[in-house]
């Protein structure tokens, strides 16, 4: 390979490092919480910013990690049965449905997507291509948990599956934005 070839593709690789490591980074502590338009399985759009000065917690996952931080998700339903903290505190769930976005399949992942809401008694939000996933700074493929405090800043942020520490963590967190 002579210099030119060499140089060339060490540029390159630099690049692509360089590309990999920032766009596929968990936002770190204390950033912004962002500006993405999120869409329901009814077509209901919500802003992430717009939900003001309250905690958000949001659990992006896509079919195959959704089981990853299920204990997580266990002991934040055990959290939320009282009023207290379902209203203190935006859960945004959102299922990455980039590969689904074709007809007929859309309609019935749509479908989905409203019996699982029911069934949970949360709303799912549909990231279709993949927006959502960038603005959050989360993988495709894992499970991630970011937790925004009042402040609209990152408070934790994690992804794949959960240890009982990091679990309590998050939850203790969360009992503190609330209780103050």
């Amino acid at each position: 390979m002579n210099r030119m070839a060499f140089a060339r593709f060490a540029v390159l690789a630099v690049a692509v490092v360089t590309y990999a490591s920032t766009s596929f980074a968990l936002p770190s502590l204390g950033a912004t919480r962002p500006t993405v338009e999120l869409v329901d399985g009814w077509e209901r759009t919500l802003d992430l910013s717009s939900l003001g000065a309250k905690p958000v917690l949001v659990v992006y996952e896509d079919k195959e990690s959704s089981a990853q931080n299920q204990p997580f998700k266990d002991e934040l339903s055990r959290l939320a049965k009282g009023d207290r903290y379902k209203s203190a505190i935006a859960l945004v769930a959102i299922a990455d449905v980039g590969g689904y976005d074709y007809w007929p399949v859309r309609g019935f992942v749509k479908d989905a997507i409203r019996e699982q809401s029911r069934k949970f008694g949360t709303v799912i939000f549909c990231d279709w291509d993949g927006k959502a996933r960038t603005a959050l700074g989360v993988k495709r493929g894992v499970s991630s948990v970011l937790l925004y405090g009042k402040d609209g800043k990152v408070l934790f942020a994690s992804e794949g599956v959960m240890s009982a520490a990091r679990r309590k963590e998050v939850i203790d967190l969360l009992r503190k934005q609330v209780d103050g």
